[in-house]
């Protein structure tokens, strides 16, 4: 055992990552007693020196022993887990049943499939009468230390009885801490799984924001940083628009101080990932919601991983006279800056409302009665996607909590149909000069798409009737009735109706 011997904890830590010590020095540093523990006791002992060195070692209690952890804490007992997701979980929540008993807690912190938290909530229960919670925790390293944005869902139980300690431990913002009770069963874990999504796709927009400037623009790296810190201070002010300028402003320091090398032109264009904004996508397909935004992002991760493919497909396409993207000349800088601003705010609220849908549908198809608002509310401080508009998004859902979609909210129809010409004309530009805008592009395509009273699916559906017998229903008749046409003059010409067909 290192630090204080004494005092029963009110909650435990087990998993001692950067993640894990930060968020228990948070914890400490509210006034909170703690215990950690980890697997490696040297990760154990690093924790309790950076307590000590900031004054919190008579608050964190490090244990080499998992009986002697989980023995040291208050009853009933809440331990917190922050280790990586999966099969180490498992492992971890294996050991803990041997020492806790019925009524005890356990909220696992990580970013874990929604699906394997419901089986845990029911194996331990089933088992051991353990409780058990599942929390996202957003604004990673800096956020665990300083205050993130929490998104518990489980058992109610649970939250009543360490709500006082996150309430403390969350991010604070101007009408609350960044904390709430999300849901029963996984709707912590799914509602922290599309956060993510939709960080996916707020990356995506502002790096084509960023390569428009820098490639059609022309903008220095210098331009570029006055440029997004200017629009830091207006309707984008977010945390990834204000760290874009300050990656903007980095000279590379393998470089002489003396050159003028930034270091972000130095970084191979490889993105990678952890799986969370895929889930994303294929939760949306699964409830047929429409996320291009947040799905595009994606396909362009996957591009960027076929580095060498592209840059043979870059030397092959050059030598048949179709080479880079170059800047236009003679650009109107300031008046390309102004409209890709409102280019990358209307693609935003796209994103945005992509990722809304997706949790209210699986709300509504889990009875989870996710608070829409609230969600707005938590992501506004400590989070990676925390932005000056989601107070827009959380009013939008505190005026109509029944909102079908965040354009159908007047404040936000008056921004899209404000900045849609803006928007056009940066996207036709992309396109006109070879530089890929998926992201700005198919939110542009699910806004037009969304506006329009009539679609061409009248066609597909004419279609599917003809090459499988689908069915459609028609504009002149009640919407409960299906018919069916032989649409060859080869076949007999009547249409069939059915009320009872499953297309």
């Amino acid at each position: 055992m290192s630090g204080n011997e004494t005092a029963k904890a009110e909650v435990g830590l087990v998993g001692l990552a950067v993640m894990g010590q930060n968020l228990a020095l948070n914890v400490a540093s509210k006034g909170f007693p703690i215990s950690v523990y980890n697997r490696s006791y040297a990760k154990t002992e690093q924790c309790v020196s950076r307590a000590g060195k900031e004054k919190l070692g008579d608050r964190l209690t490090g244990y080499e022993d998992l009986g002697d952890f989980v023995q040291s804490l208050q009853r009933p007992r809440n331990v917190i887990l922050l280790v990586k997701a999966g099969a180490p979980v498992d492992a971890t929540i294996e050991s803990l049943l041997g020492h806790l008993e019925p009524g005890d807690a356990i909220i696992d912190g990580g970013n874990e499939w929604y699906q394997n938290t419901e089986e845990r909530q029911r194996r331990v229960m089933e088992e051991k009468g353990i409780l058990y919670m599942g929390m996202g925790v957003s604004g990673g390293e800096e956020g665990a230390r300083n205050g993130p944005s929490m998104m518990p869902g489980g058992n109610r139980e649970v939250w009543d009885r360490v709500s006082s300690v996150l309430s403390k431990v969350a991010a604070q913002v101007d009408d609350g801490p960044c904390v709430t009770y999300i849901g029963k069963g996984g709707a912590g874990n799914f509602v922290k799984m599309v956060h993510n999504g939709i960080e996916y796709g707020d990356m995506q927009l502002i790096a084509e924001a960023y390569d428009v400037l820098r490639t059609l623009g022309g903008l220095t790296n210098a331009e570029l940083e006055s440029c997004f810190s200017e629009w830091n201070k207006g309707e984008l002010e977010s945390f990834l628009v204000e760290t874009s300028a300050t990656i903007f402003s980095k000279k590379d320091d393998q470089k002489p101080e003396d050159t003028e090398e930034y270091l972000v032109d130095k970084i191979l264009d490889k993105t990678g990932m952890k799986g969370t904004g895929k889930w994303t996508v294929q939760q949306a397909a699964e409830l047929s919601v429409a996320a291009g935004t947040i799905a595009s992002s994606l396909d362009a991760r996957f591009l960027s991983g076929l580095k060498d493919e592209r840059v043979k497909a870059s030397a092959f396409y050059a030598e048949l006279g179709l080479g880079e993207p170059k800047p236009l000349g003679k650009v109107d800088k300031a008046q390309l800056m102004a409209d890709v601003r409102q280019a990358l705010f209307a693609s935003k609220i796209c994103s945005y409302a992509q990722g809304m849908n997706i949790i209210k549908a699986k709300s509504l198809e889990q009875e989870w009665d996710i608070p829409m608002g609230e969600l707005a509310r938590i992501w506004k401080g400590g989070c990676i996607i925390r932005a000056g508009f989601l107070d827009q998004i959380k009013q939008a859902y505190q005026t109509n909590p029944e909102l079908k979609n965040l354009l159908m909210d007047p404040s936000f129809a008056e921004a899209m149909v404000s900045r849609q010409e803006a928007w056009r004309r940066v996207v036709a530009m992309a396109v006109q000069s070879g530089v890929s805008v998926p992201g700005m592009s198919n939110s542009l395509a699910y806004f037009d798409s969304y506006r329009r009273h009539s679609l061409p699916a009248n066609l597909v559906q004419a279609q599917r009737d003809f090459f499988g017998s689908h069915t459609y229903q028609r504009v002149d008749k009640p919407d409960t009735e299906w018919f069916h046409t032989l649409w060859s003059d080869a076949q007999s010409a009547d249409s069939i109706t059915t009320t009872g067909y499953n297309n």
